[in-house]
This record gives structure tokens, sequence and C-alpha cells, in this order.
């Protein structure tokens, strides 16, 4: 609490000067509140043709609909500063300065994978093509069912570091977890490996503040914040939500857990943390090293070069499936992970399970939901049983009725919080990353994923599926969920604020 209370302290300023900024303004602007108040009005009328008219979720197109129609002046002035990709500007200008690294064309192994599964090797081909970064054989994967055992291994890793250590989180928070890592670090820093950490300025706001920062510096290790809370700006929304600690080009581990005690349970918040991650050495270690420096360079004064890239020895014999890993953005036209969740579910024919911490689901998405289960497809998801967010919590439990009337299994997790962020379709096809299925991961936040085929990680996912299920009590209608008159007029007014959320 106390770094929140001092990182308003630093923001009040900055606010209070827009606010006199825009005082001035409004009172050297009164001679003329009659014309700008029509060109407004006029304005908001535009702009509801233009949101009609753009291919854009449905959802997001209601709830602005609704606020300009309600206030068209306040609505207009809204959707200008925070209802439009234009916001994305100044984050866009970054990025595009410093675009991804030059890697070989996944297209051979496109070729071979078309061979395979042609159906398959299109939906790879389209994500490919979205995010600039190829289809890799995969070389070797190695599955977490818990943070728990995931981080003696990143601290095994990082003591092997030979020339550089990449380090991207949501959230960073001193602890056990984390202050075992620093120490590392420091110590891998001093031999004259390269520590770069970038964390995310808002997500970590209760828990990482500049002074840590500076301490990180003193120990030779670069910390920089992705787009800082400075001011009250349009980019507010965008969010770093991704997780990688990449060593030498050779190994990355990333998934859902984050760079605090909870995600070890280390620290008991809400009940037992189920969390899940991987580690992938190989060809495909790259593409994490390529999005890393991308988003380094952009907000960094100490740019890397693609020296990172380079002494990666390659398994000519590797042969363990397939793996593609990408990375969200906001700035894209289409979002990446919500067309590939539609695409996987048009194509199971047996079974789409999921882990997902809050599920938040656009028209599109949720009517795939919907059909693949109408079909016949044996379609789970894995909810939590204790929220970390209570309203976010009550939005989720809004999509049960809808889910579970088409035939939908829903599973809430007895022990705690789930936090995984997966999906397993058809003993052929998996994928693990930091994507939740709410609409902040899907349209707003900067997010990484990989997507697995015929790759022995699926057999640990489905077993580990399995097994956490047995630890659920499965959603029952009427009884689990009991929909009421007042539930359902709540639930209708959450579900409009939902893209908010």
């Amino acid at each position: 609490m106390s770094r929140i209370i001092r990182r308003i302290l630093v923001i009040i300023p900055a606010v209070a000067l827009e606010v006199l900024w825009i005082l001035a303004l409004l009172t050297w602007l009164r001679p003329w509140a009659g014309l700008i108040e029509t060109s407004l009005s006029v304005l908001s009328v535009v702009f509801v043709f233009y949101i009609i008219m753009k291919q854009d979720e449905g959802t997001y197109k209601i709830l602005w609909l609704i606020i300009i129609l309600f206030s068209p002046i306040v609505g207009a002035l809204l959707y200008l500063l925070f209802g439009n990709k234009r916001t994305t500007r100044p984050l866009r200008k970054a990025l595009e300065k410093n675009p991804l690294l030059p890697i070989e064309s996944g297209t051979a192994v496109l070729n071979r994978l078309s061979c395979d599964n042609k159906r398959v090797s299109q939906t790879f081909g389209y994500i490919e093509a979205m995010t600039g970064l190829p289809t890799c054989i995969n070389t070797s994967v190695k599955y977490y069912p818990l943070g728990d055992e995931m981080f003696p291994d990143m601290l095994l890793e990082i003591e092997k570091a030979r020339r550089f250590i990449l380090v991207e989180y949501f959230i960073i928070e001193g602890g056990v977890m984390w202050d075992a890592m620093v120490d590392l670090l420091a110590a891998k820093a001093k031999e004259g490996v390269t520590v770069k950490v970038l964390y995310d300025d808002f997500g970590s706001i209760a828990t990482y503040s500049a002074r840590e920062v500076r301490k990180l510096w003193q120990l030779g290790i670069e910390c920089v914040p992705f787009n800082p809370l400075i001011f009250i700006k349009g980019t507010l929304n965008y969010r770093d939500h991704r997780k990688m600690l990449i060593v030498d080009n050779r190994v990355v581990f990333s998934g859902g857990i984050n760079l605090a005690d909870e995600y070890i349970n280390a620290k008991v918040k809400y009940g037992h943390w189920k969390d899940i991650g991987f580690r992938l050495e190989g060809k495909a270690v790259t593409s994490y090293s390529r999005m890393f420096v991308q988003f380094w360079n952009a907000f960094a004064m100490t740019p890397l070069t693609d020296d990172v890239l380079i002494d990666h020895e390659d398994d000519d014999n590797a042969d363990d499936g397939y793996v593609l890993s990408y990375y969200d953005s906001p700035l894209r036209a289409k979002a990446t992970s919500n067309e590939l969740f539609i695409e996987l579910l048009s194509q199971a024919k047996d079974y789409a399970w999921f882990y997902t911490p809050y599920l938040i689901l656009g028209d599109k998405l949720l009517d795939a939901f919907l059909r693949a289960s109408s079909r016949g497809v044996d379609v789970r998801i894995i909810m939590p049983g204790i929220p970390d967010k209570k309203i976010i919590y009550r939005i989720s439990r809004s999509f049960y009725p809808v889910l579970l009337e088409a035939g939908v299994k829903i599973y809430e997790y007895t022990l705690g919080f789930v936090h995984a962020k997966a999906s397993i379709v058809d003993d052929e096809i998996c994928t693990i990353g930091t994507v939740n299925l709410d609409y902040r991961s899907l349209f707003l936040h900067f997010e990484n994923n990989s997507v697995f085929y015929k790759s022995s990680v699926l057999e640990d996912l489905k077993a580990d599926y399995l097994a956490t299920e047995e630890k659920c009590r499965p959603v029952v209608p009427g009884k689990t969920y009991r929909p009421s008159l007042h539930r359902w007029l709540v639930d209708g007014v959450l579900r409009i604020i939902a893209p908010l959320c």
C-alpha cells in the first residue's frame, strides 16, 4: 500500500498540471462553447456510424455506443481519448522503430507440417503471418504443473548463464522467489554476464518501486519499466502481461507464473495457487529472444543487438513435434490469440479443454465454444474456486448459464486459485502461455503464448488437467450457480462494462 501511495503522490503533480491545462483551455474556448458543443454532437453521430461499421468485438462496440448515446459530448471526448487504437500511437511508434530482429523463415517447417496435417499447418501459417514469428521443430520442452516445481530449475539455469539473462514479467515483488533470483542475477552480473529486467509498471505498481529499481542498477542489473505510469494517458490500458526468463538464447521459461511468492506457494493469498509453466530449449527459444529484444530496445536507453540471437546450437535430430511461439499485440488489426482459439475450437473433433483464471469472452469466441460443444465436442473449462478479484469472478460466472446450456463442462478448483492459462485439443495441439480468456488478455494486453503440435508436452498437460479436475467441483446448473432475476439484471450490467475490467 505504501508503494501505491508514493506512486500516487508522484503522479498527483502531473495530473494537476493536466487538469489546469484543460481548465485553461476551456476558459480560452468559452466564447466558442456553442460551436464546440455542436461540433462534438455531430462528431458523436459520426462515431456511432464509425463504431457500427468497424470490425471489432460486439461487446466493446455496444459499450461505446451506450456511452455515446447517453452522453454524446462526453462520450465523443472519451472515445477520442481511450476508445480507438489511435491511442496506441506512442507504443506503436516505439515498437515500429525497433522491429523484430530477422530470423530464418519457418516456411520449410510449415511445408513439412502440411504433409502431416494440412489444416493444422494452415492455422500455424495464419499465426505466422500475423506475428512474424516462425514455426519450429521442437527440440525439448519440460512441463511444470506448479510454480513451486519450476522455480528451482529457473535458479539452476541462471547459474549456468555465460552471456546474458533476459527477464520480462508483469509482476515483480520482493520475497523468497525474487530475492533469491536477484542474489543470483547480481552474482552473474559481477561475472560479466549481461542481465536485463523489463517489468510492467502498472502490473507491479503495488509491489515494485523506483527505489528497488535503483538497487538493481547498483548491483549491475539493468531494469526498465514498460509503459511507465507518469501521466494519465491513452496508453494506460495497454500493459505488458508477458512472462519470460531467457538464458543465453539456449533456454526459456514461460507460462502464467510471475515473480512473486504466491506463484510458488511460499505465501498464501487465495488458497493453493495453481499455476503452470514450461521450459523450452532449441531453436524456438530465439522467438522469445526476439520478443524481448524488440521491447527492450523500444523502452530502454541501452539497446541490445542481434548478438543475443547467435551461437545457438541447433539439434538436427530434434523431433518432439512442432512449436510456434508468438506474442499478442493490441496494435494489430486482429487479436492473435482470440483468432487462434477460434481456429482450435473449430477444428476440435473429440475434446477441447481450457485452463483460465478469468472467463470474459467476446461474441466470436463465445460462439466458437458453443458451436464446438453443440456438435458433440467435449468442451471443459477449469476455473478458480477462490477468486482473486470478486467483480471479475462475478462477470466470469455470468457466462456460465449459456455455456452450460450448450453442454460445456465447467469446474472450479476447490483448493484455491487457478492462474494457469492453457488449452489442449484432441491429443494433437496444446497452448501454454500468459493469455487469459478475458477481454484484457485477448484484446488489450501484450501477451506471449506457445502452440505445440504432436509434442510430448501434450501428455504432461493432459495428465495434469485430469489430476486438477479431480480437485474441482463441477458447476451444476441450478445448484452450484443459481440464476435469478436479480442476478440476471446485475450480470447484464456487468457484461456491458466487461471490456473495461
